[in-house]
């Protein structure tokens, strides 16, 4: 009789992403700093270079392990690289143990995946590659699905198949870098172009597949709805485990936005500048339509200093509804959809039995690093250098881990079904070109008409 378990595993996942959270806040702490003259303390931060991020390199790849500091010699990341290697493993340990696998065939297979996510880095950060914003999370996926529609996957790198539970526990710690207090960077017009929008555009691209195009499943129309609306990746991974989407469902949707994105953040600053369009309402459409932050910034960068700080405080403003979607979209599932698919209204006991716990443990890390600046000295320049220096290197590798799995897992015969008359496919573009219409009309009334004049004095002080 197989054994029933008796707490869920998402439990697990937030204690873990818990546990990394507070350990990062003790390994960075202030000292007083005698040489600055306003008396603003010294940050220690006794974990930074643990997590490296990999050079760019043009023609010799050995150049991407060999880190280059503003002052000081070049140095070699690979005590960094084995860091990451032990501490990752020990975060993903206890999943493993949770799902019954030996430790040994564990290790085989995890330091497996882990060479794919550094060889899916090394192949991101070639210059030409980073020029076109082919991130890491594509290359991690095209390895990952090399082998699966190919050779197979063999069953000794079958422990690692655990795309969902590393994702989700990466949602835990990515939460404390979505701080609630971005909203006020700059104020109601940001709020507006980004809050406004995103859901109207959501929920609108989801019934214009469900009902005009009546696509089968309901987990991929929301998944890239989602991707489309909000922030690309991060919002179709964790759209994609509120509705429970199949693996090779989240990998299309990702897919799709990596290839738009590349081509819309070389369009769209051309279009602005093009067409004389005032440069900080070209920027909050950017903001409001690029599915990637790090593209959206480097389109931003096209416009000018002004405006790429308008449209990253745009992008950043939207990525704070990667939670409050997330939480909705659980919640609405479990009460709709049953897990096979199929409609039926349950009752609240039923959807918290569904509800994914890990949004729980997501949103508990966005509150606490939001407010916790309130509440102590010095911590949110504390809470600042943990975020950027250690969580998110630390989240970006265990994604990288993540979607090399996701793409061991993805079979495209069970795709294909989804795929047939290019509906998905559709649905993307007429999303898009919905978002980009409403994002450009409230960019243009926020920006232009409303505020325009407020935000370029309080930008050129």
């Amino acid at each position: 009789m197989k054994h029933e378990r008796t707490f869920h595993e998402d439990w697990i996942l937030i204690a873990i992403g818990a546990a990394v959270l507070a350990i990062c806040s003790f390994a960075v702490h202030a000292v007083p700093d005698e040489s600055s003259p306003a008396g603003k303390p010294k940050v220690v931060n006794e974990a930074k270079g643990w997590f490296p991020k990999l050079e760019s390199w043009r023609e010799d790849p050995a150049q991407a392990f060999y880190a280059k500091p503003k002052s000081g010699d070049p140095y070699f990341l690979g005590k960094s690289i084995v860091a990451t290697w032990v501490v990752a493993g020990l975060l993903l340990m206890p999943i493993s143990l949770y799902k019954r696998v030996p430790l040994g065939p564990f290790l085989v297979s995890y330091t497996t995946v882990f060479i794919l996510s550094v060889l899916a880095f090394l192949m991101a950060s070639q210059s030409t590659v980073k020029y076109y914003n082919l991130e890491y999370v594509l290359w991690a996926l095209l390895l990952g699905l090399l082998i699966s529609n190919t050779v197979g996957v063999p069953d000794w790198l079958k422990p690692m198949l655990i795309g969902d539970s590393i994702i989700k526990m990466a949602l835990v710690v990515f939460g404390a870098e979505v701080l609630f207090g971005k909203l006020v960077a700059l104020g109601p017009p940001g709020i507006f172009t980004s809050w406004l929008v995103t859901p109207i555009v959501l929920v609108t691209t989801f019934w214009f597949g469900q009902r005009v195009l009546k696509i089968s499943s309901p987990s991929l129309n929301m998944v890239i709805s989602a991707d489309m609306s909000v922030c690309g990746v991060s919002a179709a991974i964790a759209t994609g485990a509120a509705c429970r989407a199949k693996k090779e469902e989240v990998s299309y949707a990702i897919g799709v936005s990596l290839l738009f994105t590349a081509v819309m953040m070389v369009l769209q600053p051309k279009i602005v500048l093009w067409t004389g369009m005032d440069k900080m309402v070209g920027a909050a459409w950017m903001g409001g339509t690029i599915d990637s932050t790090g593209a959206v910034a480097a389109a931003g960068a096209i416009l000018g200093d002004e405006a790429a700080t308008v449209a990253n405080t745009v992008k950043m403003i939207q990525n704070v509804l990667i939670g409050v979607i997330a939480f909705a979209v659980a919640a609405y599932w479990a009460s709709r959809y049953r897990e096979e698919g199929t409609v039926d209204r349950i009752g609240v006991s039923e959807i918290w039995r569904r509800f994914p716990k890990f949004v729980l443990g997501f949103l508990g890390a966005s509150l606490v690093f939001s407010f916790l600046p309130y509440f102590t000295q010095h911590q949110g320049l504390l809470a600042d250098t943990i975020t950027k220096e250690i969580t998110t290197p630390l989240r970006t590798w265990l994604f990288c881990l993540a979607f090399v799995a996701f793409g061991l897992e993805t079979d495209f015969r069970q795709l294909w079904q989804y795929l047939r008359g290019g509906k998905p496919l559709i649905l993307y573009l007429v999303g898009q070109a919905w978002s980009l219409i409403l994002s450009l009309a409230m960019a243009y009334l926020m920006f232009g008409v409303l505020y325009g004049d407020k935000i370029k004095a309080i930008l050129g002080k």
